[in-house]
């Protein structure tokens, strides 16, 4: 696959599950319930959850490392709602088609970099990558925000830094749609769906399928109820 390809899948995907999960006409701001939706807050929210990957705290468990499985799920996590935010831009703005809205992320200054070789996440400075990660914060909590050469440039320049390049973004964003889509279908939303399988939260049980064998999206979904069946 290309780059393109890539995105494609991606944003593709991401379409159908806001489709099915807000209600068409998403892009407007409001679900199907009627509920506002904010993307901006999404992604500083999930922002904060990641730090919490790193041990930034000076008064408890100072030799304490990083979690960076919890991290890269973050990360995808992050990516799922910077996608939104494009999509909604880019229709509730008229600012042209898919492909031109592929094309402008291909074009960001730093996506090249981006598409190649992730850095080594164990050499990462803990409070560089933290300092990073406050700056997409600050840049959602503004109220206007430079979604290319902003928001994208410091997600690509972050991402690398904690080992996640185009390659390993698409292998787990792939897997965390299908827990996504697979929450919604077991009660995520009306609040029955359980998120601890066992002793695990369901992100784990994921990451434990997915470092087993290659699955896709149709075997990892029946892995996934499989597992949350026996529970």
């Amino acid at each position: 696959m290309n780059n393109i390809e890539y995105l494609s899948e991606m944003f593709t995907l991401q379409q159908k599950l806001n489709d099915e999960t807000n209600g068409i006409g998403w892009e407007n701001g409001y679900t199907k319930n009627d509920r506002i939706i904010n993307w901006k807050r999404c992604i500083y929210m999930e922002s904060a959850e990641l730090i919490d990957s790193f041990n930034w705290k000076h008064w408890k468990d100072i030799d304490k490392a990083t979690d960076w499985e919890n991290a890269t799920i973050e990360i995808i996590d992050i990516w799922h709602f910077i996608m939104s935010l494009l999509l909604e831009d880019y229709k509730v703005n008229n600012r042209g088609s898919f492909n031109k809205l592929l094309n402008d992320v291909v074009d960001v200054h730093g996506f090249e970099r981006f598409s190649k070789e992730a850095d080594n996440r164990e050499n990462a400075d803990t409070m560089e990558v933290i300092n990073d990660i406050e700056a997409i914060i600050h840049m959602t909590t503004s109220s206007s925000i430079d979604l290319f050469d902003g928001l994208l440039k410091s997600y690509f320049s972050m991402s690398l830094k904690c080992g996640v390049n185009l390659q390993t973004l698409y292998k787990f964003y792939i897997a965390k749609n299908v827990l996504n889509q697979f929450r919604q279908d077991n009660g995520y939303k009306e609040g029955t769906y359980k998120k601890i399988w066992g002793d695990k939260e369901d992100n784990e049980v994921m990451l434990e399928i997915i470092a087993s064998q290659d699955f896709n999206a149709k075997e990892l979904y029946n892995e996934l109820n499989k597992a949350y069946n026996s529970k």
